[in-house]
């Protein structure tokens, strides 16, 4: 048993030493009503295992249905246990695990995007920099005074965290990030 499963606090942490973690992205179909985010976290939170990114919308405003997209880290069998556990729970209509359904039907991954809004300020060579820099990454201005910009970009989430981390030495401010979205690849929907 090593120490750093055990520093997890997980539940799960006596697995094979040849099975590595994992990031996954997971969909779930969910109710929309009070307390249900709160208890499908709970399950991650109880047992130990970070969520990295986390999404909820309502999908159907007829049927009360909100979609939740997780990212979180895990082995494939303590993943699978925590999809088995979720579609256990009542307000739990549907989950899938994105990740393990591409990679079934023969895709690197699923569509994911990211949505950042990116406060740089700076004047003269940095702001014609951040704006060189914007149009490589296709990210769009959305606000702008004499001394600062805010952009928009939208892509994978290692292409945000890049164009983040060519912003620092520019003059970033200020971050905010809306979690991954996603959806599989193909006609089928979840």
């Amino acid at each position: 048993m090593s120490t750093h499963k055990q520093a997890t606090g997980s539940a799960y942490f006596i697995v094979p030493e040849t099975e590595k973690p994992r990031t996954h992205v997971l969909a779930i179909l969910v109710d929309n009503e009070p307390g249900v985010l709160a208890r499908v976290i709970g399950l991650f939170s109880g047992r130990g295992y970070n969520i990295e990114s986390l999404s909820v919308s309502e999908i159907s405003d007829a049927k009360h249905r909100s979609r939740i997209t997780i990212v979180s880290s895990g082995t494939l069998h303590v993943l699978d246990q925590i999809r088995k556990q979720l579609e256990r729970m009542v307000p739990v209509h549907k989950v899938v695990d994105l990740t393990l359904t591409a990679e079934i039907n023969g895709h690197d991954k699923p569509l994911e995007r990211e949505l950042a809004l990116v406060k740089v300020a700076g004047t003269g060579e940095h702001r014609m920099e951040a704006m060189r820099l914007a149009d490589a990454f296709r990210a769009r201005v959305i606000d702008a005074t004499s001394e600062h910009f805010t952009f928009e970009i939208t892509g994978r989430t290692n292409t945000v965290d890049q164009f983040i981390s060519i912003m620092k030495p520019i003059g970033l401010v200020e971050v905010c990030r809306t979690g991954v979205t996603s959806v599989s690849r193909g006609k089928d929907g979840m």
